[in-house]
């Protein structure tokens, strides 16, 4: 088991980065859960299924499970990694997907909070781990899923043409931004949520208009999904979720680009390299003032790696920027990682054209 003083020392990342899983912090995961009434047993036979799995996890390194002393329905799971990579490879994985599967079925809701841990406490001993960022109070959150092979043009007229839903959410919560592209035969839904991500998420799913787009997309899906079934929406939902692991913003933070969204497709096993390598460039980027760059998201799940990006100017104009990759070690490093045709090539400006993504919608809420 790793312990706090044999941890390295947390990388320190630009202020301008609000969002990002690749500093080094050990990581605290809290789960939420309402178990059944009368479902106790069964819940802690399936935990102690999951635990028996998770503890070969490379990365993890403790698990702890309470129950409220108000509300014996109320469970609290606790679990600390390594940092977060390794957390997000498991949960995002089919694997994690098999494992929490028995414990569908006594839980009556769930809810998953990831925390990088910036102080610590142990033995006496005080150690800082990381400088705290600075967020912008706003949850980026994508969806991504695939669609039959030749429904792609309806597909993008479905997605195009649905009325938005009311962005106002509760006192608190607002839905800032939706943005919808498609690549080939896959879909990336990227939204801005300022306030409660999983409130904003029910809202959206209780809108008519959106509710109707989703019954219309299911014949062209690859995978089946019965949103009437519980367990058949979870599994898709769980599936098509691509977290943003990495953001960052240059000083302008209030000035308006182009939106964009890029795709990456990584060899196996490549996806959080990748990743990690396009969140340095970005961080550099955000510091030079010659770079178009005025925001960039990184999502990625798995081998699946979109970045979404607010530019100035041409897109094409600075291919190698636009990619985040200005030097020539860092786009031969870019090209390795890349699956399928687009790797091993050299030609930036062929792999910005392979790896933009069609725009179908973006719409944002007025300001208030």
């Amino acid at each position: 088991m790793t312990t706090t003083s044999d941890r390295p020392p947390a990388r320190q990342v630009s202020q301008r980065v609000s969002q990002s899983v690749f500093d080094g912090s050990p990581l605290r995961v809290v789960l939420l859960v309402d178990v059944h009434d009368g479902a106790q047993q069964q819940f802690l036979d399936a935990y102690e299924q999951l635990c028996t799995h998770v503890a070969d996890v490379p990365g993890h390194v403790s698990e702890q499970l309470c129950q409220s002393i108000e509300n014996p329905s109320q469970w609290l799971i606790t679990s600390e990694w390594e940092s977060a990579p390794p957390f997000l490879a498991w949960v995002n994985s089919e694997d994690h997907v098999r494992a929490v599967r028995p414990l569908h079925g006594c839980v009556r809701d769930t809810r998953s909070l990831r925390f990088h841990i910036v102080r610590e406490t142990e033995a006496g001993q005080r150690r800082q781990q990381a400088s705290p960022r600075i967020g912008d109070g706003v949850t980026r959150h994508a969806l991504t899923f695939t669609v039959k092979p030749g429904s792609e043009r309806e597909v993008a007229r479905i997605l195009a043409g649905y009325a938005p839903p009311e962005p106002r959410v509760d006192d608190t919560t607002r839905l800032c931004r939706t943005s919808l592209f498609l690549h080939g035969n896959r879909v990336v839904r990227a939204i801005e949520v300022r306030g409660d991500l999983l409130a904003a998420l029910r809202h959206v799913a209780r809108q008519p208009q959106v509710r109707a787009v989703e019954e219309a997309l299911n014949p062209h899906l690859e995978q089946h999904r019965d949103l009437d079934d519980p367990e058949s929406a979870r599994a898709f939902f769980t599936r098509a979720a691509l977290p943003a692991v990495h953001h960052v913003a240059a000083d302008e933070e209030d000035a308006e680009g182009e939106r964009h969204a890029l795709y990456y497709p990584a060899r196996p096993g490549s996806g959080m390299r990748l990743a990690e390598l396009l969140a340095r460039q970005d961080e550099a980027a955000a510091d030079d003032p010659r770079a178009p760059l005025l925001r960039s998201t990184i999502f990625q799940r798995g081998d699946v790696v979109v970045r979404l990006i607010d530019v100035r100017g041409d897109l094409t104009a600075d291919p190698a920027r636009v990619l985040g990759l200005p030097g020539t070690g860092q786009a031969a490093e870019l090209t390795t990682l890349l699956d399928g045709h687009a790797g091993g090539d050299a030609d930036l400006r062929r792999v910005l054209d392979l790896a933009r993504m069609e725009p179908l919608t973006d719409r944002r809420a007025p300001r208030t």
